[in-house]
């Protein structure tokens, strides 16, 4: 019985200190590498609500929404296209993006300060649009701008398309 119980002990003690699996496929320290890269270039192109409607007033420039399909389904900026951030890849990129050295501006739900369907608040650290930031670059498109303050898509200045409707725009 007594060593039975040596065995299991052991066999126990051998196996809660075997290192877990590498998968190949992973690699955090390369995503932190990445992120503090890419820190001082977001810093440098968060802009504010007029920069980002200048912006987006050229036709080559893409207003990219990484929310859900669902979250995009009932409300974005007018314009916007949807690629979900889970779904980021070189393909779907490419698709959507085009060229590497094409303009593009993000947002997300952290940008309005509604706190409603369908842009509730994430946490601060968790906002949608350091994610896709890091993403972009990773992926090599650097052309990114970030709309850096928080708005109301309730104002007229905003053209948010909810529900099927028509933008709204503003009268001037």
């Amino acid at each position: 019985m007594r060593l039975f119980a040596l065995a299991l002990i052991v066999g126990v003690t051998g196996v809660a200190s075997a290192a877990p699996p590498t998968n190949p496929q992973i690699d955090y320290p390369g995503f932190r590498r990445l992120a503090a890269d890419v820190e001082s270039l977001r810093a440098q192109r968060l802009i504010r609500w007029d920069e980002f409607t200048a912006a987006a007033a050229d036709p080559d420039v893409l207003i990219l929404d990484a929310r859900s399909a669902e979250s995009f389904a009932a409300g974005h900026i007018d314009g916007a296209v949807n690629l979900p951030l889970p779904d980021f890849t070189a393909e779907s990129l490419a698709r959507v993006v085009g060229r590497r050295d094409r303009p593009i501006l993000i947002y997300c739900n952290n940008n309005f300060r509604n706190d409603v369907a369908p842009v509730r608040v994430k946490a601060l650290q968790l906002a949608l649009n350091i994610q896709t930031f890091i993403n972009l670059v990773g992926y090599g498109y650097a052309n990114v701008s970030e709309l850096g303050e928080v708005v109301d898509f309730d104002d007229p200045r905003i053209p948010w398309v909810r529900d099927d409707r028509e933008p709204r725009r503003s009268a001037g």
